[in-house]
């Protein structure tokens, strides 16, 4: 691996091996999404407890302080819209010449396997990784399944990830599920499990991240359970208990009540 690419997953991947990352780039398709209307406001106080952003040049640019902010992990995927006929359907939105502007650490994109735009979706990713590789930049294949979430199982799920590492990218993110080692030991390079739609307690986060690092994840990218949460300040020491503490999560759920009651 080339000096470059170690020196920025070093800034990403922490020296416990472990990753925090703190996704806020669904408006790419979803708009002014709940909690997420003012993206700088929201992220602020919770710099402290997350490793990296994952985040698109537009809400980069427009809201993040770039003296104080942490490694970027760039969306460069996108083109299509909840209102759309096609989550599915992405082109890539950012040429490479931007993400060097930016100093992003990593680029991510989303790949749909057995969509109708499965080639699309690959070739994005292929190319991708061609054009970062003689930069040093790392990709991050994100398996997303769109509206779909039934399809979040293991042998799906490692599928995904194995062919996403075959095209190239450093790093997979990807949805926990059950028997979630079959993901981990069959993908050659890091897996971050992804946060999906928002959990009705923040016990059930901290219980399936804390799963799927004992069962090889190397961390999370997940933003919905953080932002979205009551207590999102909370939520996020929380979670950084589990991925560089190693908390159990009780112990994580019993410190996220106590900041949260101001303990």
């Amino acid at each position: 691996m080339d000096w470059g690419i170690q020196n920025r997953m070093a800034q990403l991947i922490q020296p416990d091996g472990h990753c925090f990352f703190l996704a806020m780039d669904h408006g790419y398709f979803l708009g002014p999404t709940n909690k997420l209307e003012q993206p700088g406001e929201m992220v602020r106080p919770l710099m402290p407890y997350v490793d990296a952003l994952f985040v698109t040049r537009g809400v980069l640019r427009a809201t993040i302080d770039a003296a104080a902010s942490k490694p970027i992990v760039l969306r460069v995927s996108g083109g299509v819209s909840i209102v759309g006929n096609a989550l599915e359907n992405e082109g890539i939105t950012t040429s490479i010449r931007e993400v060097i502007r930016l100093n992003a650490s990593a680029v991510g994109l989303s790949v749909f396997i057995g969509s109708d735009y499965e080639r699309q979706n690959l070739l994005n990713l292929a190319q991708l990784v061609n054009e970062c590789e003689d930069y040093g930049i790392p990709v991050m294949a994100v398996t997303a399944v769109g509206k779909e979430m039934e399809k979040r199982d293991a042998r799906y799920l490692s599928l995904c990830c194995r062919i996403a590492a075959e095209l190239g990218a450093r790093a997979v993110k990807t949805y926990w599920c059950e028997d979630f080692e079959q993901v981990t030991e069959s993908c050659p390079v890091p897996v971050v499990i992804a946060g999906g739609p928002k959990c009705e307690t923040l016990l059930e986060v901290v219980e399936f991240v804390y799963d799927g690092l004992q069962r090889g994840a190397i961390g999370v990218n997940l933003g919905r359970n953080v932002w979205q949460d009551a207590h999102p300040v909370a939520a996020a020491r929380a979670l950084h208990a589990v991925i560089h503490e190693q908390a159990t999560p009780q112990q994580a759920y019993d410190l996220y009540l106590s900041v949260k009651n101001g303990d």
